[in-house]
């Protein structure tokens, strides 16, 4: 059975504190019902200001001529995976860390985001045609870097979620015969998926991956009875247990820290360069920070704005 490693110090420390320290009634709607949130209809996802950040025209420079001219950057979002991307109370605006870091970005580039909702595993290969960016959530792999260029600016680990109590008793160190529920095509859905192969390698019982298109979705039927466990990043598993009062409760340590990238296509050079250097710009001014703050989280950026980093 492989053991997911453990985290440095330092990645341990930002990913772990990336939690929300206030609910908000800001949820992803899932197709199959409530997840328990709060439905207070005076409570409010934070908001950030694109008009606070000011554009730096040396920067915005190295835009693309057609995408400087246009105006817009068109950016593809899973907005299924709350804190980080999602669709506010109100049933249609974007919201999460991940839109107001993307935000930010464009702002820096005189640019504004238009955000459009899709398939988390639809999104890369439409970069360059259909979005000409992509924030997602997507951690940094070797796979993803082959298909396309890919801009670090926050780190997060992955952890498990039960429902409260644990009545199934999982056990993370122990996920053979499990029933466990992930969004499809996340690193979990991967790291699982191999997991389960060597379960059945080592003669004992394959993990019963669930897979759901949403994050939402994965959390109701949790709460529901219908999985022993789910698995995601562990911003997105502590998030749960907010938006539902305690329902659910992270189980087992954060493993597998490793960063965010937002996603440009391999073959486009200049915006590579304008989007890699609105990030540095925004990591070192403190704006990203600020971001993140906003949602309750604790130092998750990184320090460098790196171009596909190695795992």
């Amino acid at each position: 059975m492989r053991r997911l490693p453990a985290l440095t110090a330092t990645a341990a420390l930002a990913a772990a504190t990336l939690v929300l320290t206030a609910c908000t009634d800001a949820s992803q709607q899932p197709s199959g019902g409530s997840t328990g949130a709060s439905d207070d209809a005076s409570a409010s996802a934070p908001r950030f200001d694109p008009s606070t950040v000011e554009v730096d025209e040396d920067i915005a420079a190295l835009l693309p001529e057609e995408i400087a001219e246009q105006g817009t950057l068109v950016v593809g979002s899973n907005t299924e995976y709350a804190p980080a991307e999602f669709i506010d109370a109100d049933g249609k605006t974007p919201v999460g860390f991940d839109i107001d870091t993307i935000h930010a970005v464009a702002a820096v580039l005189g640019l504004e985001a238009e955000i459009e909702s899709a398939q988390f595993d639809g999104i890369i290969p439409a970069i360059g045609s259909k979005y000409d960016v992509g924030i997602s959530s997507f951690t940094i792999t070797d796979e993803r870097t082959a298909e396309a260029n890919m801009i670090s600016y926050a780190v997060a680990g992955s952890q498990y979620g039960v429902a409260a109590g644990n009545p199934e008793d999982f056990d993370p160190e122990n996920l053979c015969g499990a029933t466990i529920g992930v969004q499809t095509s996340t690193i979990q859905d991967e790291e699982l998926t191999e997991a389960t192969e060597e379960c059945e390698a080592d003669g004992e019982e394959a993990i019963d991956v669930v897979r759901y298109d949403s994050q939402a979705d994965v959390t109701t039927n949790l709460v529901g009875g219908k999985l022993q466990a789910m698995y995601a990043d562990s911003p997105i598993t502590a998030y749960a247990s907010e938006q539902t009062d305690g329902a659910v409760e992270s189980v087992g340590e954060i493993v597998d820290a490793a960063p965010y990238g937002i996603v440009v296509a391999q073959d486009d050079d200049e915006l590579t360069e304008a989007v890699q250097a609105a990030v540095q710009k925004l990591i070192d001014d403190g704006t990203l920070a600020d971001v993140f703050a906003a949602w309750g989280s604790a130092d998750p950026v990184v320090e460098e704005a790196e171009l596909n980093p190695a795992e």
